[in-house]
């Protein structure tokens, strides 16, 4: 483990275990510390540290049960951990989804395309006994509405077009239709995936934002790179976005909008409160 203190930007080798705790201890931070990682590949990148709370605080503590903010503050007042109740791990049978909510529909022009910067506006949370379920939840408390049926439009990169092979097969065998891009739809066929192909917008009309005005698409999943690319795509994130289209820009996304529809369409969700998952 190599940890440099001494530039705003360190670069950590062999592991991220325990990252947290070496910097706050390197440190001497007591009570608590926001850290913000960026990872690619092998290596971690600690972009900042800052010896303060931050909004993950609170969502830790409904998703734990542990009253974090009040523990750190009698930390700080002089209390040892172990007194506080700080020290335990707790023990939780559900799983809870943080989901960030974007200021896009206000300002017209703006690209939905996310980079390292921070452009949410808030948070909200999905709890739930499953993963699905909570993502669910958590797509709705953000006002975004998955569909239960209909359309699904899928574009994607070269080397995400294997991942998306197994959520596009649930998405049939719930019942959707697939149209895709050329490249995408040829890959998706080659799975037998039964799929229509569609015109990319610069490829000429009929294409895929029409179909998308014309209310024929319900989903949307696309991840793209390279500049050309992300500006041939622009108006189809945009459309996506005005006309209230759920719109998934990585394969990751993807996954977990397919569990949630699974899981919507399997029954109703509950409202429970918070206190009964603990």
């Amino acid at each position: 483990m190599i940890i440099n203190l001494k530039d705003r930007t360190a670069v950590i080798t062999g592991g991220s275990r325990g990252l947290g705790e070496a910097m706050a201890k390197a440190l001497g931070v007591v009570g608590l510390m926001n850290v913000q990682f960026a990872v690619k590949g092998e290596d971690i990148y600690v972009l900042e540290v800052n010896p303060r709370a931050s909004r993950t605080v609170p969502f830790v503590a409904k998703a734990t049960g542990v009253p974090i903010a009040k523990i750190a503050a009698r930390v700080m007042a002089g209390e040892r951990l172990a007194d506080c109740g700080g020290h335990k791990r707790p023990r939780v049978a559900h799983v809870a989804v943080k989901e960030a909510v974007f200021p896009f529909a206000r300002f017209p022009g703006v690209d939905l395309i996310l980079g390292p910067e921070m452009k949410s506006t808030g948070e909200v949370m999905g709890l739930d006994v499953d993963f699905g379920r909570a993502f669910a939840k958590s797509q709705l408390a953000g006002g975004t509405h998955l569909p239960l049926e209909g359309c699904v439009f899928v574009s994607v990169r070269d080397h995400d077009k294997r991942a998306l092979v197994e959520p596009c097969h649930r998405l049939v065998e719930m019942g959707f239709t697939l149209v895709a891009t050329s490249g995408t739809a040829h890959a998706l066929r080659a799975e037998g995936l039964p799929v229509t192909p569609v015109n990319k917008v610069r490829e000429g009309r009929p294409h895929v934002v029409d179909h998308m005005l014309s209310g024929e698409v319900q989903l949307v999943i696309n991840t793209t790179e390279g500049s050309q690319a992300i500006a041939d795509s622009f108006g189809l994130r945009r459309t996506a976005l005005t006309h209230a289209i759920p719109y998934y820009t990585t394969v990751a996304g993807a996954r977990a909008a397919v569990q949630a529809i699974a899981a919507l369409r399997a029954g109703s969700l509950e409202v429970a409160p918070l206190q009964s998952y603990f």
